[in-house]
């Protein structure tokens, strides 16, 4: 497939996960609504994190996470097990997800004078904002969870064809233990990223 085709359909794909996450985040979130339907400058600044950060990141994370998809099934005779693809991605989402969040925000601090237009208050934003992103308790965990529209392929057809991880899957009382298995590792990447973010966010205090 082109790249720029493989590119449009991501970016369709990221926006319709994306796009429900971010209208439960907006109604779990007390007065938030009722603030954006008033116009102004909050409506602004969300549509603009929205267009800046949430979009950018969200189809960056699952570009990865589908090319990688597209190439485990490509290389089904490889000799190494595919719970491999699983590692490399999870290494990647999260790299992706919290680099990208860094660079973003340092962006935002020069071009619209966020955090006070101080690039090192923006470096230090990043790690609290991400830790609690798993929680849902900001808009950072509106653009994690978009992403679990990538990860679910690619880890429920690893899963399948994996002989270390479809013997564990197959005893999930569930009529589909790969999916339900696929679910659960994004989860744990949710909570490897808390964690790392936690760390880093103790060391700056």
């Amino acid at each position: 497939m082109p790249a720029l085709l493989f590119l449009r359909n991501v970016l369709v794909i990221s926006l319709a996960g994306l796009l429900p996450v971010l209208g439960l985040y907006v109604f779990l979130s007390p007065g938030f609504a009722s603030v954006l339907a008033d116009g102004g400058p909050s409506l602004s600044r969300f549509l603009r994190q929205f267009v800046t950060n949430g979009i950018p990141v969200v189809v960056a994370v699952n570009y990865a996470g589908f090319f990688l998809f597209a190439v485990s099934k490509n290389q089904q005779r490889n000799h190494h097990d595919p719970a491999v693809y699983i590692a490399v991605d999870v290494v990647i989402r999260i790299g992706a997800f919290v680099g990208l969040h860094a660079l973003i925000y340092m962006l935002s601090a020069d071009w619209f004078g966020s955090f006070g237009g101080d690039r090192a208050t923006a470096l230090r934003v990043v790690a609290p904002t991400l830790a609690r992103s798993a929680l849902f308790e900001n808009i950072s965990g509106a653009y994690l969870y978009a992403t679990l529209i990538s990860a679910v392929p690619l880890y429920a057809s690893s899963i399948r064809r994996s002989a270390l991880l479809q013997p564990i899957a197959s005893k999930i009382p569930f009529s589909s233990g790969n999916i339900a298995m696929a679910i659960i590792f994004f989860c744990l990447v949710a909570l490897i990223l808390t964690a790392i973010a936690s760390v880093v966010n103790s060391y700056q205090n």
